[in-house]
């Protein structure tokens, strides 16, 4: 490997007991919400695939890069030609300032 080249990058292939790709794509998505802020995982990258035809791979989300470096966070073929990024965090009510009731 030259100065010049980057070094390989590792891929996790988690095998799941699923047996539907909705179910799948579920998964992945509440592992993106729960492990989000693990900067070593490229959740933009995630495929899936059947457990005998692991070759054949389709992508789960988007992953189109949005100004300002984030990247489409929709599912991919989402409908409608915006992309967008994740939401903000959601606010409860414990996190917003309460008024005394009038």
């Amino acid at each position: 490997m030259t100065e010049y080249e980057a070094p390989p990058r590792w891929i996790v292939h988690l095998p799941t007991t699923l047996t539907s790709v909705d179910g799948a794509r579920a998964l992945a998505e509440a592992l993106r919400d729960s492990l989000g802020h693990v900067t070593a995982i490229d959740f933009g990258e995630t495929t899936l695939s059947e457990e005998d035809r692991q070759f054949v791979r389709s992508r789960v989300w988007c992953d189109h890069r949005l100004p300002g470096g984030d990247r489409c966070t929709l599912r991919t073929h989402h409908p409608g030609a915006l992309c967008q990024a994740a939401p903000a965090a959601v606010k409860t009510c414990s996190d917003e300032s309460r008024e005394p009731p009038s």
